[in-house]
């Protein structure tokens, strides 16, 4: 038997079958072209080749993949953007993510319903107030303490509690005490962060805060100390202070145990690895674009995780179908056009000795 493996150009024709019509007089047979199905198909094997690990070569089985890059290049206008939250959910995480000089701020449920995005240059006030407004106030917001947020939540959503990321709490402590604190205060206040982990209940955040409490008591004087050279004055352990002051904070604006009364998330870590880690894998496989693809790629990742790839063909512009003609038309069906040459005219002619003459042109 001939076993035949059908190129993957054939199989891209076969998923974009066109109904044949045939004439039962003369018996000719004829395609309709649809030039909205191409977009279609086009646009599928865009978000194929945009959102998986295959490079164009892959999947057009060539050495270049110019044909499909060629094909897809109006893909890149197509902005996909989700519809109006209208749905008061009881928690929402937040969280942002650094893609090249862009930051992308990102909102979505427990369950990692993606609700909304926002493009930003930094994390500011601004920037979560224009994502926050379009988001119902939740009863709880996780977050990592970005910069602006606090601002932004107390004018968008007053009444919401904030919980603020135990995790990042722990990597911000370590920051300013590093893994080895030299002095005998930083070692304490670095195990009491690292105790945060085993707050399970109210009764282990009320042991939690009262070891803070001791641990001020017996090196809160530290806090206080300031250096001078004559000229100028500084904390003496400025490090040590600064730890203290976010884990204080935290804990007497109740940011820290939300969780313990509302059972809600207390880290952002689902957020950081179903959306953010989706993304952060899926654009290395494609290196070489450029800043304006990667934010396009980064939104279509949130998006398809939301609504089908059916659901993507109404966001294709109606000027797509009108303006770019579909592929393998022919010439001929371009729209015509007026004549371009003048026939009676003071056009240029053979007669006027112009161009060199061959045969016996010419000759006397």
């Amino acid at each position: 038997m001939f076993d035949r493996r059908a190129t993957a150009r054939e199989e891209r024709e076969d998923r974009g079958r066109t109904q044949r019509w045939r004439c039962l007089s003369c018996g000719s047979s004829s395609v309709r072209r649809r030039a909205d199905l191409a977009r279609m198909n086009e646009l599928r094997e865009f978000l194929e080749w945009i959102l998986g690990k295959r490079s164009r070569q892959e999947i057009t089985n060539t050495k270049v993949g110019r044909s499909l890059r060629r094909e897809t290049s109006w893909c890149w206008e197509v902005e996909p953007t989700l519809g109006p939250v209208e749905t008061h959910h009881r928690v929402v995480l937040v969280d942002g993510i650094d893609i090249g000089s862009w930051c992308l701020l990102i909102a979505v449920t427990e369950n990692l319903q993606v609700l909304a995005w926002q493009w930003c240059a930094r994390e500011s006030a601004a920037a979560w107030t224009a994502l926050l407004a379009r988001i119902p106030a939740p009863l709880v917001v996780v977050c990592d303490g970005g910069a602006g947020f606090a601002s932004a939540a107390r004018s968008c959503w007053p009444d919401t509690k904030i919980q603020r990321c135990i995790f990042h709490v722990q990597m911000n402590v370590r920051r300013h005490l590093t893994l080895r604190p030299r002095t005998h205060a930083g070692r304490d206040l670095l195990k009491l962060s690292r105790a945060l982990s085993r707050v399970v209940d109210a009764d282990t955040a009320v042991a939690w805060q009262l070891g803070l409490q001791a641990w001020w008591q017996q090196h809160g004087q530290l806090t206080k100390q300031r250096s001078t050279d004559g000229w100028s004055k500084w904390w003496t352990h400025d490090r040590l202070r600064k730890a203290w002051l976010l884990l204080s904070r935290l804990s007497g604006s109740g940011h820290l145990f939300t969780f313990v009364s509302h059972g809600n998330a207390r880290t952002t870590s689902p957020l950081e690895g179903g959306i953010n880690n989706g993304i952060r894998t899926t654009l290395p496989g494609h290196r070489g674009m450029s800043e304006a693809h990667m934010k396009r790629a980064a939104e279509w990742f949130p998006y398809t995780r939301e609504l089908t790839t059916e659901q993507a063909y109404t966001l294709i512009p109606k000027t797509v179908h009108s303006v770019i003609p579909a592929p393998g038309a022919a010439a001929d069906e371009a729209p015509e056009q007026g004549a371009l040459v003048a026939f009676y005219d003071t056009t240029l002619s053979a007669e006027e000795g112009l161009w060199s003459r061959t045969g016996w042109a010419g000759r006397s």
